[in-house]
C-alpha cells in the first residue's frame, strides 16, 4: 500500500472512530484506569488505603490478563485495522472493568454495570449503510437459487450476527458486491448462526470458538469451486478478510470482466422470427 492509500485508510478509520459508539466505549473501557490513577478523583471515589491511587497486584493481574485475551482474540478474528481491534476488545475490557469496580466498591460496580447496559441498549455498534447488491438467503433456498441458473457465478458469505469478525467483514463484502456484481456475477449472504444445518452441509463450524466465521464460498455451475478460509488436510488455513486479499483470492477483476461480457441466450421463438 502506497503512502496516499495509507493516509486515506487512516483518515477513514479516524472518521469511523468519531462515531458516538466508539467514543462512549473508549470512555467506559478506560474509566477505571483513569479514575484510579487520577488525583483527586481516586481519593473521592475509592476507599482510603495505602494503594488508594495506585493499582494493586490483583488489579494489575486482571489488566494484564485482559491485554493477553484481546491480543489472542484479535489474532483469531483476523483484525487488521484499528477499528476492528477496538471492536473485538470492547466487550472484554468492559467485563474486566465491572470486575475491577466491584472489587473496589460494589456501589461503583452497580453504577458501571448500569452504564454498560444503557450503552448496549441505546448505542449499538454502527453498521454499514452504503450501497450493496446482496441476496440474503433463507435456509435451504440457497442452493435452489444458485442452481436455478448455472450460468450465474455466486460469491456467498456465511456469517453470524454475534461474531465480531463477521461484523468487521460486513462492510467489506457490501462494498465489493456493489463494485463487482452484474447479471452473471452475484453476491449472497446466509446467516450461519440462524441456519446451522446449512452451514454444516458446507463443513462450516458455527460454535463460538469457530475459526470459520465468516466463510466465503465461490460457486460456478452450481458447484463450490473455492472458499476462504480454505480447508487443507482437515486444517483451516488462516485468512485475513481485507478487501484487496478477497479480490485477489477469487480473482474478482478477471471474474467480473468475463461475466460482464456474457450475453443472455436468445429465446427460440425470437430466433425463428429473424
Amino acid at each position: 500500500m502506497n503512502f496516499s492509500g495509507l493516509m486515506k485508510r487512516v483518515k477513514n478509520e479516524l472518521k469511523q472512530l468519531a462515531h458516538p459508539y466508539y467514543i462512549v466505549n473508549l470512555i467506559l473501557c478506560m474509566s477505571f484506569l483513569v479514575l484510579k490513577l487520577t488525583h483527586p478523583l481516586c481519593e473521592w471515589l475509592f476507599p482510603p488505603g495505602p494503594e488508594t491511587c495506585e493499582l494493586d497486584m490483583r488489579e494489575s493481574e486482571i489488566l494484564f490478563f485482559l491485554l493477553i485475551v484481546i491480543m489472542i482474540r484479535s489474532r483469531k478474528t483476523g483484525s487488521t485495522t484499528m477499528v476492528s481491534y477496538l471492536s473485538s476488545g470492547f466487550m472484554y475490557a468492559k467485563c474486566a472493568n465491572i470486575i475491577l469496580y466491584f472489587m473496589s466498591d460494589p456501589r461503583l460496580g452497580l453504577v458501571y454495570t448500569l452504564c454498560f447496559l444503557l450503552q448496549g441498549m441505546l448505542l449499538p455498534e454502527p453498521t454499514y449503510k452504503g450501497p450493496e447488491s446482496i441476496t440474503y438467503f433463507r435456509g435451504n433456498n440457497m442452493m435452489e437459487e444458485i442452481k436455478m441458473d448455472t450460468k450465474v457465478t455466486w460469491l456467498v458469505a456465511f456469517y453470524a450476527a454475534w461474531s465480531p469478525a463477521c461484523i468487521n467483514f460486513a462492510h467489506i463484502f457490501s462494498k465489493i458486491s456493489n463494485q463487482y456484481s452484474n447479471n452473471y456475477l452475484k453476491f449472497g449472504k446466509l446467516d450461519a448462526g440462524r441456519y446451522p444445518e446449512v452451514a454444516e452441509e458446507f463443513h462450516i463450524n458455527t460454535s463460538s470458538m469457530s475459526r470459520q466465521l465468516p466463510t466465503v464460498i465461490l460457486f460456478q455451475d452450481g458447484k463450490e469451486i473455492g472458499r476462504v478460509p480454505a480447508i487443507i488436510n482437515s486444517k483451516i488455513q488462516k485468512f485475513f478478510f481485507k478487501e484487496e486479499d478477497l479480490v485477489q483470492a477469487f480473482d474478482l477483476n478477471n471474474l467480473y470482466a468475463n461475466t460482464k461480457d456474457k450475453k443472455a441466450p436468445v429465446p427460440v421463438e425470437e430466433k425463428k422470427t429473424k
